[in-house]
């Protein structure tokens, strides 16, 4: 299905240049914005290397504007450096910098305004506020583009590729580092991300807000303020990601909060402080993903039901589950735990009696985090095998039947 939306858009772009399509040149000292008010319907404008300083550049008629040698587009920190107002559009090639900081204005390198079949591709964008800004866009794609910044806070950078009230995007193969979220969408529907690198951003990775029917797959979200938050959205397919070195008091491989009816698979979360915080959420699956060397496995709140966790490696966790209440409404079944100590005589590679991996010192800790000085001492240790030998403070219900004696191979 991915692959197939991706060849219909590329299509639709590759039909851009008709038969009788003129091609345009642009060399340093002439004027890039001439050359686009010349060109008719469906003409190739190409832009020699060398520094162009153009008080915004607007696209608003069918071509393409290619670079030749990575030309610079500077916006002199003044200005939106390119914005596109027509349908059909591909600009590919170019090195765009400097784009205008407002705190009124989220001015970008590189705008789509309500226009349709855009590709922004195989683009440097260096320290930009907005990196790629889609505003009312869909049936677009923007591939292969380094997108980096040095932005010092959040009020002080925009997001890398930041997409409003659009639909049917793919954002494919890109690197994005320093902005304030690598991928923000908000009210974006039935759009892919996908092969992305989302490295040292300053709050999330990738951002989801009020965003249904998206997909994302194969990407990395490293070492970020935090890694993923996918909120108030519905039917988010997440598979085969990598949630890296994402550390932090409020840190996470992924947030989910008041998500429904979604599915999480065959990712990695390593190296998390938690690696997946569930709030609010229900009727997800979250099946076969390797959870390797996080403070926290999965912080499942109270306030989540219908959950289902199945088939999934945990190793190497501090705490593999917590949880801030007594009442469980989700599911546990199947799941790899390092720490279970139980036998398997029927040899059918299950665990013949149920583990119970919530601790009783996660407990106290989720009610009190000053708890947590005394993680490596005796007392916790004396704590864990009291709660086994006498269970009865940790939730009855939270338990895996089911636990798995050999870990998966995902």
């Amino acid at each position: 299905m991915i692959r197939l939306f991706y060849i219909i858009i590329c299509a639709q772009l590759i039909v851009l240049l008709p038969a009788q399509a003129a091609e345009h040149l642009v060399k340093p000292g002439e004027s890039i914005q001439a050359a686009i008010n010349k060109a008719s319907k469906g003409d190739l404008i190409k832009v020699l290397p060398g520094t162009y300083r153009e008080k915004g550049i607007l696209i608003n008629k069918q071509l393409v504007l290619q670079g030749i040698g990575y030309p610079v587009l500077d916006g002199e920190n003044k200005y939106e450096v390119v914005t596109i107002t027509a349908d059909h559009v591909v600009v590919q090639g170019f090195e765009i910098i400097r784009s205008g900081y407002s705190s009124m204005d989220e001015l970008a390198a590189v705008r789509i305004k309500q226009a349709s079949y855009v590709g922004i591709r195989n683009n440097r964008l260096r320290e930009n506020f907005f990196g790629i800004y889609c505003q009312h866009a869909s049936f677009s794609l923007i591939a292969h583009n380094d997108i980096t910044s040095t932005g010092g806070s959040e009020l002080e950078a925009g997001n890398g590729i930041h997409a409003w009230k659009s639909n049917h995007l793919v954002i494919d193969g890109n690197f994005i580092s320093g902005h304030r979220d690598g991928i923000y969408f908000e009210f974006v529907t039935e759009s892919t991300i996908t092969n992305n690198k989302s490295h040292q951003n300053i709050r999330y990775g990738l951002h989801f807000m009020f965003s249904h029917q998206d997909i994302y797959t194969n990407n990395t979200f490293s070492e970020n303020g935090a890694g993923v938050a996918v909120m108030y959205s519905r039917q988010v397919t997440m598979i085969r990601n990598h949630f890296l070195d994402n550390w932090g008091s409020a840190a996470y491989g992924i947030l989910l909060k008041e998500i429904s009816d979604s599915y999480a698979a065959y990712n990695e979360f390593s190296r998390n402080t938690a690696a997946i915080y569930m709030e609010g959420s229900s009727r997800l699956i979250i099946f076969a993903n390797r959870f390797l060397q996080n403070g926290y496995g999965i912080r499942i709140q109270a306030s989540c039901d219908n959950n289902v966790i199945r088939k999934n490696n945990f190793i190497a966790n501090s705490f593999d589950i917590a949880t801030n209440g007594s009442l469980v409404l989700n599911s546990f079944n199947e799941n790899y735990w390092d720490k279970y100590e139980g036998y398997d005589l029927n040899r059918d590679g299950m665990g013949d009696i149920p583990y119970r991996p919530l601790s009783l010192f996660a407990l106290i800790v989720e009610r009190n985090n000053s708890a947590m000085m005394l993680f490596r001492s005796p007392m916790v240790g004396l704590l864990e095998k009291a709660e086994k030998i006498m269970p009865g403070i940790t939730p009855e219900k939270l338990k895996d039947n089911q636990p798995s004696m050999k870990p998966f191979p995902l």
